[in-house]
C-alpha cells in the first residue's frame, strides 16, 4: 500500500504522474487529503481523495509515501502533524519516501537527507540540509527518491516503480506511454 498526500497548492502533474504509473503497475495506491477530501490543485483542479489523513492508518503495510510539490501545497505537507508523523514512521521503519520539486526540502529541514543524494526544484537545493545535491532529474539514494519537479514526473514515478516492483516493470511502464503517443 501506498499513500499519496495531497495537501492544498499541490502540483497536480507531480502527484498524478506518479499514481497512475503505480497504479498501472499493479500497486495498491491511496490518496490521502491533508485537511479533506477535496483538495484543490495549485492549478484550479480539484482532486478527490480516497481518504483523508486522520483516517489513514501507519502500519506495516505501508510500503511507500509519496509527497508531491507545488505551492503552498508544500508547505500545506510540512505543516501537518499526520504527514509529519508518516514520514518519521517510513524512516523509522524503513520504508520508502518519494519527494518531488519543493517537497524534498521538508525531508531537508528533517534532516533526513544527511549524507545522501537529492534534487529538488531549482531554487531549494540549500534547504536540502547535508544532502549531496545532484544536477539529475531524479535521485534515489537507499529508501528515499527525490526529482526535480513537474518536467520529470514520468521519471519520478518510473523510479518509484522501479523501487516497489522491479526494474522490467518500470521498463515495461515507460514502453507503454511511448506506444499510447
Amino acid at each position: 500500500m501506498i499513500y499519496a498526500f495531497l495537501a492544498e497548492g499541490f502540483e497536480e502533474t507531480e502527484a498524478v504522474t506518479p499514481i497512475d504509473l503505480l497504479r498501472r503497475s499493479g500497486k495498491k495506491v491511496i490518496t490521502v487529503g491533508v485537511g479533506d477530501n477535496i483538495i484543490m490543485g495549485s492549478h484550479g483542479i480539484p482532486v478527490v481523495t480516497d481518504t483523508i489523513a486522520q483516517e489513514a492508518p501507519l502500519t506495516d503495510e505501508l510500503e511507500m509515501i509519496i509527497l508531491p510539490g507545488g505551492m503552498p501545497g508544500t508547505l500545506n505537507l510540512e505543516k501537518s502533524e499526520y504527514v509529519q508523523a508518516a514520514i518519521d514512521f517510513c524512516a523509522a521503519n524503513n520504508k520508502y519516501i518519494g519527494a518531488i520539486c519543493a517537497a524534498p526540502s521538508i525531508l531537508g529541514h528533517k534532516g533526513l537527507l544527511k549524507g545522501r543524494k537529492a534534487v529538488c526544484y531549482e531554487g531549494f537545493e540549500a534547504q536540502l540540509e547535508g544532502a549531496e545535491v545532484l544536477n539529475a532529474p531524479v535521485a534515489v539514494d537507499g529508501n528515499i527518491i527525490t526529482a526535480r519537479g513537474a518536467g520529470v514526473a514520468v521519471q519520478f514515478g518510473l523510479a518509484l516503480v522501479e523501487a516497489v516492483v522491479s526494474k522490467e516493470e518500470s521498463v515495461r511502464q515507460f514502453n507503454a506511454i511511448l506506444c499510447e503517443r
